[in-house]
């Protein structure tokens, strides 16, 4: 599934509606190269849930950030956002606890290359390319359960 972005506007919007669509135990890998929306649609995905007003840093150089969030039936959830720019080998994710929250937590992860031997098989795959300007184009792949749950969301 393929959808243009025109902006950082439409990014934080398709963010927001896959926010609404999440659960507890569901894995978003998120690629593409640096300045390609990543950290973009992050912070749009933790917003809805966490607030609109919180303050979402880039975990480039902490590498996790945490937040609670409430689910769209109100239903509390936690956050984790990895940034594995920086990590050169799976092993070190180990120490990390990447692994341990994968269950539980909604978890987003930049530059999920590294990792991707201990990511969930049904994760959703979003890979963003950049184009003209401000222009991006967001791939998604996922199972037939991500199919059906996407639909309106792009």
């Amino acid at each position: 599934m393929q959808r243009r972005l025109e902006n950082e506007r439409e990014t934080a919007a398709v963010a927001q509606a896959l926010a609404l669509r999440a659960r507890p135990g569901d894995c978003f890998a998120l690629s593409g190269e640096l300045g390609a929306g990543k950290t973009c649609f992050a912070r749009a995905f933790i917003r809805a849930l966490a607030g609109d007003e919180t303050e979402v840093p880039s975990p480039t150089f902490m590498l996790l950030q945490s937040y609670d969030g409430t689910l769209a039936d109100g239903a509390p959830v936690a956050i984790a956002h990895w940034d594995l720019y920086r990590i050169a080998s799976a092993s070190a994710l180990g120490e990390l606890g990447l692994e341990e929250g994968l269950a539980s937590n909604i978890t987003l992860v930049e530059w999920p290359q590294v990792a991707s031997s201990l990511l969930p098989e049904d994760r959703l795959n979003l890979h963003f390319r950049m184009g003209n300007g401000s222009e991006r184009t967001l791939s998604c792949e996922g199972s037939a359960e991500w199919r059906k749950r996407l639909k309106g969301a792009l």
